[in-house]
């Protein structure tokens, strides 16, 4: 009876994890390429061959020069505007293999981070969340290597914040 009940609980779980990805919301740039005309904000496509990702930022973000330090950090890239008030990153970070479930978990239990959610962008498995008290949103991703990509954006709280910043998570994808 135990084993029924073990392989029970084993199916049920499968079947939620399968209904779980099947629910993610999805990001697909496409689907916000009218939104970008319409909000008028100019950007351009950038590469970054060492991840294989291509990402869309508006064009008053500019990349800073990183430092040592920066790098040993595990940022690939640092963008900001001429006032140092926006900003976007993109930090690569080893997690010794957690995969984006357990990461989720993670996200899930740490203080300050609020509204985790698996999603969808252009076809890759990510988590999306909030750091209410950073004023700042991420995008997370795992990579064959073991590794967290982490793309973070802020402020959120400015105004037309959360329709740039949408578009910027949206436009995340493979190269």
């Amino acid at each position: 009876m135990k084993k029924f009940v073990a392989i029970l609980m084993a199916l049920c779980l499968l079947t939620a994890g399968a209904a779980l990805a099947e629910a993610a919301p999805e990001l697909n740039w496409s689907d916000f390429e009218a939104t970008l005309e319409s909000a008028g904000v100019t950007g351009d496509f950038w590469t970054f061959d060492e991840i294989a990702v291509k990402i869309w930022l508006p064009a008053e973000l500019q990349p800073v020069e990183l430092t040592e330090e920066d790098k040993e950090k595990g940022f690939i890239s640092y963008f900001t505007d001429a006032e140092e008030k926006a900003s976007v990153s993109l930090v690569y970070v080893d997690m010794s293999g957690m995969s984006l479930e357990e990461y989720t978990e993670a996200l899930n239990q740490t203080d300050g981070v609020d509204q985790v959610e698996i999603v969808v962008v252009n076809g890759l498995p990510a988590v999306s969340y909030t750091m209410p008290e950073q004023d700042s949103c991420h995008v997370a991703f795992t990579t064959e290597a073991g590794y967290i990509l982490e793309v973070s954006m802020y402020p959120t709280s400015e105004e037309g914040a959360d329709v740039v910043w949408g578009i910027v998570a949206a436009s995340i994808q493979p190269e």
